[in-house]
């Protein structure tokens, strides 16, 4: 399914898709947020996505981030941002 939202993202022209799947009960990440990074590092790899930034990393003070943010500045609005959320993934997309 998120592999289908991709695509079609990237067919509209969007460079940003944000992934809301939560962070699970146990403390240390639900097996739905730890999938998906880990098909989200698959993804990279493979060139499917340009990046993908963890929701505790979205953070000004992350180099990929300034990078992102450069490219896409209406993220600078975005509430996640500096929130340090594990519940969510940004996806920047090729």
């Amino acid at each position: 399914r998120v592999l289908e939202e991709i695509r079609r993202a990237k067919r509209e022209g969007v460079r940003v898709l944000k992934v809301i799947h939560g962070y699970g009960s146990s403390g240390k990440g639900g097996a739905l947020c730890v999938g998906l990074r880990k098909s989200f590092r698959l993804r990279r790899k493979e060139g499917v996505i340009r990046d993908f930034i963890p929701g505790d990393d979205f953070s000004i003070f992350t180099p990929q981030v300034l990078a992102l943010l450069d490219a896409v500045p209406e993220l600078r609005g975005d509430p996640d941002l500096n929130a340090t959320n594990e519940g969510i993934t940004i996806l920047w997309l090729k």
